[in-house]
């Protein structure tokens, strides 16, 4: 398999979708505002998006995939009829347990809301029950993206790794037409409709997901439960996976709890910011990296091919450093005219822009380790290992905890994104040494020579975007088309160094070229 061909399905897919998020949320801004019906929808989607992020993406994948590739690559075994008869079994639990909890969360939507909230601050009864309401127009959502992330699970398994990626569109899409089609002069009832769309858009998924399934001769149903040793075995993978996942949240959560309680305020405002200009690359390479990564190891180790994963994971490691060492390059040495280009406007100043800059800084000394980890944890995971990876992430959280301490004083706002970067490194030099020495991962002589070359043109490049941006900063402050043209030239400039230097000093051969180019044709 073309591992970056299927990285750039996934990565585009994933491109398409932020892009869309942004106008999104754009339209909430004009059709709702910042005012409390934006607060009440907002608290009413932070619960499937919470559920999302602990269960239904990474926890559910990482522990489902490995065991249904295993069935389906098992050469004794029934192969893929194996691994749907495997699905369904988790499908007649799943489904039970989905619907027994959204009619929980229902019922108890008022202190679900208040958990959330806090009750808000000096809100009435009446609005209060407003926040509720939505909350209970949210919740299906939880037990639809579940169902969903089965189906892409099994479609990940298979190598179809467009169609899940391609489901989160349809969430933005949904929204849009809902702001778009039925906004009202009323921001209350914009913020309904908008609850509503959040359910749709879960129902939506789910039938893009069914029918693919169905049209690649996958077809599974609801049965009565069947509670077997496979099952149990899923259940117990499940929880430390969720775990690993709500250890990254509350890294978080600390960060902006302190960067609000102890520092000037504005200063979670460069953080917030700062993050979203660090999610991009994060979002594109690591996300698509670990969904590929991880059906194809453990559909190679479920097969016996210990040393195909072997390769893979080199491969998947070598194309991560090869897209992230110069977005870290360029994020850290200009962050100042990226900055300026997205955000200085209005009562965002040139103070801002700088403070934010350096906090993307900071975030972005880590980035090559946040996506590093997307690239080792289905080492892990494919072979049904979720406990090692989880505690590894706690011990993390606890060094973040501690480097927070340390530095939001001194440092101010560079110092919570600085503590996460660091924390992230120790996290990846845990997951890598664990490998190692367990024998499932050592770099091979490719990875050991390019690798090095890979930071030397990221360098070579980082000199040339610090030499220009001098002449584009002027541009970063013009219309919206003058700052898009700035930030175009920055890039393609920055792309073509890069691209020379990595032929240059060989890290990217004419061999790797015509390969790409076969593939393609």
């Amino acid at each position: 398999m073309n591992l970056a061909r299927a990285l750039g399905s996934v990565g585009g897919l994933t491109l398409a979708s932020r892009i869309l998020g942004l106008v999104r949320d754009s339209l909430f801004a004009r059709y709702v505002g910042a005012s409390f019906a934006s607060d009440a929808f907002l608290v009413a989607f932070r619960l499937p998006n919470m559920f999302r992020a602990l269960f239904a993406e990474g926890a559910f994948s990482a522990a489902f995939i490995p065991m249904f590739n295993k069935k389906v690559g098992d050469k004794s075994g029934g192969g893929l009829p194996d691994g749907i008869a495997f699905a369904q079994d988790v499908l007649s639990v799943l489904l039970p347990i989905l619907i027994v909890m959204t009619v929980i969360l229902e019922v108890f939507a008022w202190p679900v809301t208040l958990a959330l909230s806090g009750k808000f601050h000096g809100v009435s009864h009446d609005q209060f029950a407003f926040a509720v309401l939505l909350s209970r127009f949210t919740i299906p959502y939880l037990m639809l993206i579940s169902l969903v992330s089965l189906l892409g699970s099994i479609l990940n398994s298979l190598q179809k790794f467009w169609v899940n990626a391609a489901a989160p569109i349809l969430l933005n899409v949904t929204l849009i037409v809902a702001l778009l089609a039925f906004h009202n002069h009323d921001p209350f009832v914009t913020a309904r409709n908008q609850a509503i769309a959040v359910s749709v858009s879960g129902l939506l998924q789910l039938i893009w997901l069914y029918a693919s399934c169905r049209a690649n001769g996958v077809s599974i149903r609801p049965r009565l439960p069947r509670l077997n040793d496979d099952v149990k075995r899923l259940l117990a993978l499940i929880w430390p996976a969720a775990a690993g996942a709500g250890a990254v949240q509350i890294n978080l959560v600390v960060s902006t709890a302190l960067a609000a309680s102890l520092l000037d305020h504005g200063s979670v405002t460069y953080i917030y910011m700062a993050d979203r200009v660090n999610q991009l690359p994060l979002g594109l390479i690591g996300i698509g990296l670990g969904t590929v990564l991880l059906p194809l190891i453990s559909r190679q180790l479920g097969a016996g091919e210990d040393a195909a994963a072997m390769e893979t994971q080199n491969r998947g490691m070598e194309l991560a450093l090869l897209l992230t060492l110069p977005a870290t390059v360029a994020l850290v040495l200009c962050g100042g005219p990226i900055v300026a280009a997205l955000f200085e406007h209005g009562k965002f100043d040139a103070v801002d822009t700088v403070n934010t800059a350096q906090a993307l800084a900071a975030f972005s000394v880590g980035l090559p380790s946040y996506i590093l980890v997307k690239v080792l944890t289905p080492g892990f995971y494919a072979r049904a290992d979720t406990r090692t990876p989880v505690r590894y992430a706690t011990i993390s959280m606890g060094v973040n905890l501690a480097l927070n301490l340390v530095l939001i004083l001194p440092l101010k706002h560079m110092g919570p994104p600085l503590a996460t970067a660091l924390a992230s490194t120790v996290n990846t030099a845990l997951l890598y040494r664990s490998l190692r020495k367990r024998g499932h991962f050592a770099p091979d002589a490719r990875l050991r020579r390019r690798a090095w070359r890979l930071a030397l043109a990221a360098l070579a490049m980082g000199l040339i975007l610090w030499l220009l941006q001098g002449l584009l900063t002027p541009y970063t402050h013009g219309s919206w088309a003058v700052r898009t043209g700035a930030m175009l030239v920055l890039v393609a400039a920055g792309g073509l160094v890069y691209a020379i230097g990595t032929f240059v000093l060989g890290a990217f051969t004419r061999a790797d070229l015509a390969f790409l180019r076969r593939r393609r044709a």
